[in-house]
């Protein structure tokens, strides 16, 4: 019996069907601010990127309003499980600030601005900087609607209503 080739692409559907990968989530902003524990991005970027690494890499994105509707959705969500998360940003002025780690909870968007509440575990949580981009520790969460599965399902219940 002969079988077909596989193709990157078929290993990506393969991994994205079973489940069997951690997405990382990249958000990017012109500017943030922090006060009394909340971190807020403005002109935030309006979609979230997505990323597995090797042996999948499965790449993608959603809006990020998909990703907060998504927060508290599938086992191991966010909700349960507060997800860890490093901000890298550009200073505003001269003096130059080391990569901030942060635990994210609680995030509630209003037009172009995310807001989280944080707790800093390393690093200097400036009250504002410019250009930045919060990398958001990975989740295998397959069933969730923030996950490569979860975008693809609902991509096809789409194009089946048209």
């Amino acid at each position: 019996m002969a079988t077909e080739p596989t193709t990157e692409r078929d290993d990506e559907a393969s991994a994205a069907q079973s489940g069997d990968f951690e997405a990382l989530f990249v958000q990017s902003a012109r500017r943030v601010t922090s006060f009394e524990g909340a971190l807020t991005l403005h002109d935030l970027a309006p979609s979230t990127l997505m990323f597995s690494d090797r042996p999948e890499r499965i790449a993608g994105h959603l809006t990020t309003r998909q990703f907060v509707e998504g927060w508290g959705h599938g086992e191991n969500s966010f909700l349960d499980d507060p997800p860890n998360a490093v901000l890298s940003f550009l200073p505003t002025d001269e003096d130059a600030f080391d990569d901030v780690v942060l635990t994210l909870t609680n995030p509630r968007m209003d037009w172009d601005r995310l807001t989280y509440d944080v707790d800093v575990i390393e690093g200097h949580l400036p009250a504002k900087t410019g250009p930045c981009s919060l990398f958001i520790d990975p989740i295998g969460r397959p069933l969730s609607p923030v996950s490569v599965m979860g975008v693809r399902r609902r991509a096809r219940r789409r194009a089946r209503r048209l």
